[in-house]
């Protein structure tokens, strides 16, 4: 069962990351806190949970919680500063729109840049398989996963070639199959390898 919480007796927000392995798109990343008597069975980590669950649990999320927030950092901003930059800048830039600041943050990983709020760095502990182990990071990585699973859905539409309404920008077989018959799009990562045996040359900006 997860825990509740890491330090008691204080405003904790969990924050969790999606997208970080992924060949296109942005990074998405959510902070939440939840009451401190929040319980529910269901909730887990993201990856373990089926689609259907996770969109169930999403709904519990947003209407339980006492804040949370969503927020992303896009592919040129990957390329520009590199995904483990832009993964805890997307954690800072949703603990930045939550409408009650948070005490102490507990973030999914072993990684962490300073959170300064009003001059003042906010605490954190980062937990490896931290959205395994408390409520408000599990619930921090269903909204990621979930919000960024819709933005691909769109960007799908646009660049139906690739499939990222199935494979969400994952390095999928067939993904990179469209790749090397297409190119890049706009929204592929240009500094992760896109395809392993090959140097890429051709974009849609040629």
């Amino acid at each position: 069962m997860l825990k509740s919480f890491h330090t008691a007796g204080v405003i904790e927000a969990g924050c969790d990351e999606a997208g970080r392995g992924c060949l296109a798109g942005p990074v998405f990343a959510a902070a939440v806190v939840l009451p401190p008597d929040f319980h529910n069975e269901l909730l887990n980590d993201s990856k373990q949970l089926s689609e259907n669950r996770r969109y169930e649990l999403r709904e519990v999320i947003e209407r339980e919680a006492v804040a949370w927030a969503v927020a992303e950092c896009s592919a040129e901003e990957i390329d520009k500063w590199n995904i483990l930059r832009c993964s805890i800048t997307a954690m800072q830039r949703a603990l930045d729109q939550l409408i009650l600041r948070p005490e102490h943050i507990i973030v999914d990983g072993n990684r962490w840049i300073p959170y300064k709020h009003d001059g003042h760095v906010v605490p954190a502990d980062t937990v490896v398989k931290g959205d395994a182990t408390f409520m408000s990071i599990a619930a921090a990585s269903i909204l990621a996963k979930t919000y960024r699973d819709d933005r691909m859905k769109v960007l799908a539409q646009e660049f139906p070639q690739y499939g990222w309404d199935k494979n969400m920008g994952y390095p999928s077989k067939a993904h990179r199959q469209a790749i090397r018959q297409y190119g890049p799009s706009p929204y592929h990562r240009m500094t992760f390898r896109l395809l392993p045996e090959e140097q890429l040359t051709l974009s849609f900006n040629d």
